[in-house]
């Protein structure tokens, strides 16, 4: 696929962005059957796209070959009705291989990790992301956080890369990507995107929506389809009633929850994804599962989130 048809399916989505967790089976090997099942499910539920082996996904934890695997299970399960997006990261070397592989296995776009480890300066980072963007036809959407965070000057060179299409935005400077859309949009105008990648992405939706931004990743789909995909419509038809309820009875728990434990982001997930019924197994090291009080505090709030549903009807 060519960057203009994936920035055109990206650019208004039907529903949320799905960043499927990663299936594993008693043995910690990759379960590949459930695995499409999870990402089967979610597209039935009205996913605008997949995002498979990312952050949600246990990318880090994944071997090449296990990559190469989800991926194309992912694809085959989207069966062509929805984009797949494939991690990619590391350093430069094991991220244009990811890359390939992801390309090989039928993934439609990108989304490049952080790069391993270090820090860098903004001429690295941008030589990193340009030799990627190189190195396949997929179009690359580069997530920015924790140790690649860019500057408004960078992000401008970016959109001019052939082949970058958009930027995840993990990091959560609000005043950062103001100055940022301004000087893509001033400098390099087109239609270059940009996500909100902050973990339960949807309980600052509202000050992204205030800059602009309208495309948000969406972890709670992966257990909750049903909540994700209705305060999704909220915020597209500006339904201020049904997301406040969302965001108050909902997604403020949840994220206060969230917040208990290291690694919860994916961990917390997980769990959910198993209390809805579809056995993903656990994480593997170095997260860990989350306690059990956790879990069951957990299996409250998605009740409680259903019956907020309810209570719009």
């Amino acid at each position: 696929m060519t960057p203009a048809p994936l920035t055109a399916r990206l650019s208004i989505p039907s529903g949320p962005l799905f960043f499927p967790v990663t299936a594993y089976g008693p043995d910690g090997a990759v379960d590949l059957d459930t695995y499409r099942t999870h990402v089967r499910r979610g597209v039935e539920a009205g996913a605008a796209a997949v995002f498979a082996c990312c952050g949600t996904g246990e990318f880090h934890a994944l071997t090449p070959e296990e990559f190469d695997g989800c991926v194309a299970a992912a694809v085959e399960a989207a069966g062509g009705r929805v984009p797949v997006v494939a991690g990619a990261g590391y350093g430069t070397a094991l991220a244009v291989r990811y890359a390939r592989l992801a390309e090989w296995a039928g993934a439609d776009g990108l989304l490049a990790m952080p790069p391993y480890l270090v820090r860098a300066a903004q001429e690295g980072l941008l030589r990193h992301y340009r030799e990627l963007a190189a190195a396949t036809s997929l179009p690359v959407v580069v997530y920015q956080r924790d140790n690649a965070v860019l500057t408004p000057a960078t992000v401008v060179e970016l959109a001019r890369t052939d082949g970058i299409i958009g930027l995840k935005d993990g990091h959560g400077d609000l005043d950062l990507m103001q100055r940022t859309v301004s000087a893509v949009r001033t400098e390099a105008p087109g239609d270059f995107l940009y996500f909100n990648g902050l973990p339960t992405a949807e309980l600052t939706q509202p000050a992204y929506r205030g800059i602009g931004i309208t495309l948000y990743s969406s972890a709670v789909f992966c257990f909750a389809p049903e909540i994700a995909l209705a305060c999704h419509t909220a915020f597209r038809t500006g339904d201020e009633a049904t997301a406040h309820r969302l965001l108050d009875g909902f997604y403020r728990p949840f994220v206060e929850l969230r917040d208990r434990g290291q690694g919860y982001a994916v961990s917390l997930v997980k769990a959910g994804v198993r209390l809805r019924g579809l056995d993903v197994g656990e994480v593997r090291p170095p997260l860990h599962e989350p306690a059990g009080d956790h879990v069951a505090r957990l299996a409250r709030l998605i009740e409680r989130g259903h019956a907020l549903l309810e209570e719009d009807k």
